[in-house]
C-alpha cells in the first residue's frame, strides 16, 4: 500500500527528477553530488510513497514508467522554476553557457542545419554536434546524451517530445553518361526492367532508401545488390557525379547538382516519396538556456528547406 501521509518531500522528487533526466541512478547522483546508494534509497523511498514504480532497471542504466514520465512533465516546470529562485549564482553573474548537444543524420546536419545555426554563435551558443542514425540517436537522447535530435522517424512513447520539421523528397538521379542510355518514357512504363544494367549506389547495403522508392513508385520489390556503399549521403553524391551509377537521394542533398545538370533525374513521377523529419527532445526535460533559441531557429530555417 502506498505511504500517503503528509506531502511528498521535494528532495525525493529532485532526485526523480535527475534520475528522469539521466537516464540512470549513477548519472542522478553525479548531477546532485549524491552518492548511488543514496540515490537509490530516496527512488525507493518515492515509489512506496506513491504505490508505483517509477525505473526498471536496464543492463545499462533504467528505463522510465509511464508513471514516472507523466510525474516528470508534472514536476519538471515546478522544481526548475523553484530552482531559479532558490538556487541563483552565488557570485551574481550568469554562469557560463553549456553547449547544446546537437546529433542528427551527417548528410542533414552538414547541409542544412549547420549554415542554418551559424548565426546563433555570435549571440554565444555553443554546438556540440554528433551524427548518426535515427534508433542509436534517440537512445541517446534519451540517456541524456545528446539534447536534440533530428529524426527520420517520429519516436514512439511519451518520454520523448517530437515536432515535424521539414519533409524531403526522394529523386531517383545518375549522372548524364547514364541518362543518356535510358529513355524516361521507358522507365515509366516498364519500371525498374528499364534500369537493368545501371549499377546501383546506396549508402547501406539493405538499401532503404531505394527500397522505400522501388515500393512507392514502381510498386515493387527492389532486388538489386549495391554496386558501391558509402555510410554517408554526400559520398554517395560524389561517387554518382562521378558516373558510378543510379541513386536515390533527398532533393535538398543533390539540388544543386540537379539545377547544373552534374545529375539528371530518371523519372518525375505525379506522387514521389516523401519523408518527414522530426526535431527531438526529451519530455520534461530542464531548460537550456540556449535550446530555445537552437529549435526556434531550426523551426523557422526549416520552412524554406
Amino acid at each position: 500500500m502506498p505511504d500517503v501521509r503528509g506531502p511528498l518531500d521535494l528532495s525525493l522528487l529532485r532526485t526523480f527528477l535527475a534520475v528522469h533526466r539521466a537516464g540512470s541512478f549513477t548519472g542522478g547522483a553525479r548531477v546532485l553530488g549524491l552518492s548511488q546508494p543514496t540515490v537509490t534509497t530516496q527512488i525507493r523511498a518515492l515509489e512506496r510513497r506513491l504505490g508505483r514504480t517509477l525505473f526498471e532497471r536496464l543492463p545499462r542504466g533504467v528505463a522510465a514508467t509511464p508513471v514516472a514520465d507523466d510525474l516528470a512533465v508534472r514536476v519538471a516546470a515546478p522544481l526548475d522554476a523553484l530552482a531559479e529562485v532558490t538556487e541563483p549564482d552565488r557570485f551574481g553573474v550568469d554562469p557560463p553557457a553549456e553547449p547544446v548537444h546537437l546529433a542528427g543524420p551527417a548528410d542533414i546536419l552538414c547541409t542544412l542545419v549547420l549554415p542554418a545555426l551559424v548565426p546563433l554563435i555570435e549571440r554565444g551558443v555553443l554546438l556540440r554536434i554528433a551524427t548518426g542514425l535515427t534508433d542509436d540517436l534517440l537512445e541517446g537522447l534519451r540517456a541524456g546524451r545528446h539534447d536534440l535530435v533530428l529524426a527520420t522517424i517520429r519516436p514512439r512513447g511519451r518520454t520523448l517530445a517530437a515536432v515535424p520539421l521539414m519533409d524531403e523528397e526522394f529523386v531517383l538521379v545518375a549522372a548524364p553518361v547514364w541518362a543518356r542510355r535510358v529513355d524516361p518514357a521507358r522507365i515509366a512504363a516498364e519500371g525498374p526492367a528499364a534500369l537493368r544494367g545501371i549499377p546501383l549506389v546506396s549508402y547501406a547495403e539493405d538499401l532503404p532508401i531505394a527500397r522505400r522508392y522501388w515500393r512507392h513508385v514502381f510498386g515493387t520489390r527492389l532486388t538489386e545488390r549495391a554496386a558501391i556503399t558509402v555510410p554517408d549521403l554526400r559520398g554517395v553524391l560524389a561517387a554518382v557525379v562521378a558516373g558510378a551509377g543510379l541513386t536515390v537521394l533527398p532533393r535538398y542533398l543533390c539540388a544543386a547538382e540537379l539545377a547544373t545538370g552534374a545529375l539528371v533525374p530518371l523519372l518525375t513521377p505525379d506522387d514521389p516519396p516523401i519523408n518527414t523529419g522530426f526535431l527531438v527532445r526529451r519530455a520534461g526535460a530542464a531548460q537550456h538556456p540556449h535550446l530555445g533559441l537552437v529549435e526556434q531557429r531550426l523551426i523557422r530555417a526549416a520552412r524554406g528547406w
